[in-house]
């Protein structure tokens, strides 16, 4: 036995267990972290995240509510569940719906893309759905929009069911070393008849609209009593589905962060009348300019993938605000100078009793 393979035994580790380290692309795709909210209703479009990185996708197709959900398949805690709560049967050409997590540049080199060594990748899900029947998964590519397409059966409503789905690798065109988006994993949920009617792509990769989609791809927008819930979401280098990575809270957060981060305490929704982990810019007041503004640094916990769009809020969750309570004030907060690692902040003018300012922020830098 190699010297350093008994090191890790030793240690309980063997080298079977370290090579599996970080073998997935997804992030949070146990749904355990949801820092926004873990619920939302009235979803109509696109551009909502209710578990960290999963995006709602929305172009018309009726109503919906989104929410963090404790059902959830043996060995997990949480899932992502819709639930259609205005029906749509009549779907436009151009409409879609969907869920999808968009993964950097940076993170996906691995795969060759470009090159005739080029990968394959296996994706792995837990899905439940009320509705039964054929559903589409799709993995695209930004540069040039290559599009890979396949199906996968849900055969049992109202049951926890694992797929796997394995697509080649592109040997044609290459991922942007770079942090936008790189890769894409799509779950089609609807769709309109742009989106189908050539020849389905069913593992090859193509730039053509109308092979995205099967033709017989499940509507969830159908009926009122329709719900999608979805877990355990892997993404890995190669033809083999493995189990799922399970990584520590405090690991999955600390990646969730890189694109959105909160002042405001785990499970507590930004916009919370609360003082409960906001910042005190004590004894700063009066010290930049003659109308006493106050100006102060906010330093993110974990470096974000481009500079974010940062938002204040005073304690009782009013935005782009920030309270003085020698006074009880609350006035304007300007958000100044944000760069990848923080920011400046600086509020309107005060009056030189005003000494303590209190404020909470979100910062956001999606894909």
């Amino acid at each position: 036995m190699a010297l350093n393979q008994v090191g890790l035994e030793r240690l309980g580790t063997s080298v079977t267990d370290k090579i599996g380290e970080n073998k997935n692309l997804i992030i949070n795709g146990s749904q355990i972290i949801s820092q926004r909210a873990t619920s939302a209703t009235g979803k109509t479009t696109t551009g909502f995240y209710c578990t960290d990185r999963f995006r709602f996708l929305n172009n018309n197709i009726g109503t919906f509510t989104l929410a963090q959900s404790t059902d959830a398949p043996t060995g997990f805690s949480k899932s992502l569940r819709l639930d259609c709560t205005t029906a749509d049967t009549s779907i436009g050409a151009g409409d879609f719906l969907g869920v999808d997590q968009g993964i950097e540049g940076f993170n996906v080199q691995q795969l060759d893309y470009g090159l005739s060594s080029a990968k394959s990748i296996t994706i792995s899900f837990y899905v439940k759905s009320t509705t039964t029947g054929t559903y589409t998964f799709e993995i695209y590519m930004n540069e040039g929009e290559y599009f890979n397409s396949k199906t996968y059966t849900i055969s049992s409503a109202n049951t926890w069911e694992r797929k796997t789905i394995t697509f080649s690798g592109n040997t044609s065109n290459t991922i942007a070393d770079d942090n936008t988006r790189g890769l894409t994993c799509n779950f089609w949920l609807s769709n309109g008849s742009n989106f189908e009617g050539g020849t389905f792509s069913d593992g090859t990769w193509h730039n053509t609209t109308n092979r995205r989609v099967h033709s017989s791809q499940v509507n969830i927008a159908s009926s009122t009593d329709n719900d999608w819930s979805i877990t355990g979401l892997q993404a890995e280098v190669g033809s083999v589905a493995t189990d799922f990575e399970h990584r520590s809270f405090a690991q999955e957060l600390a990646l969730c962060q890189r694109y959105f981060e909160k002042s405001y305490d785990v499970g507590t929704t930004a916009g919370t009348a609360t003082s409960s982990g906001s910042l005190n810019n004590g004894g700063l007041t009066g010290v930049n300019n003659a109308s006493h503004a106050t100006r102060a640094s906010i330093r993110y916990k974990v470096t974000k993938r481009a500079s974010p769009t940062v938002t204040t809020f005073d304690l009782s969750g009013n935005s782009g605000k920030c309270n003085f309570p020698d006074t009880s004030s609350n006035v304007t907060m300007t958000v100044l100078q944000a760069g990848f690692n923080g920011c400046a902040v600086e509020t309107a003018a005060v009056t030189s009793t005003d000494t303590r300012c209190y404020y909470h922020f979100t910062a956001e830098s999606e894909l």
